[in-house]
């Protein structure tokens, strides 16, 4: 993936050339979970209680999903992270669902959440160092 493809639609291009099944429903997953943490990141980021409905909503729509094994344990382990709304844990929790996805989706998706990883941790970092 270059670095100028967002990671967003890297996953969106990936889930659309996807078929039908836990794959596809694995890879809808992780593009939702990716939207949640890095929105947490953001500089206008959703207030403590809007974000705690988002994740929420999260844990609601991802217990209707098949998803492989691997990923359904990364994806809990990243909830449990993003329950707390801080933006350096949603940073954290992105580069620790990267081996999850490799093994269940590939390396391709696994590329787009180390890229979301990556983009999320430079603006928790750009904000640390803002006066």
């Amino acid at each position: 993936m270059s670095a100028s493809v967002d990671p967003g639609l890297a996953m969106l291009r990936l889930l659309g050339g996807t078929a039908r099944g836990p794959k596809r429903e694995g890879t809808f997953a992780v593009w939702l979970t990716m939207r949640v943490a890095e929105d947490l990141t953001l500089p206008d980021r959703p207030g403590e209680r809007a974000h705690r409905r988002r994740v929420l909503a999260l844990e609601q729509r991802l217990t209707s999903l098949t998803l492989p094994a691997p990923l359904r344990r990364g994806l809990q382990a990243t909830l449990a992270q993003l329950r707390n709304p801080r933006p350096e844990l949603a940073a954290v929790a992105l580069s620790q669902l990267v081996a999850p996805v490799r093994e269940s989706l590939g390396a391709e998706a696994a590329e787009a959440v180390r890229g979301a990883a990556a983009a999320a941790q430079g603006r928790v970092a750009g904000r640390r160092r803002q006066p």
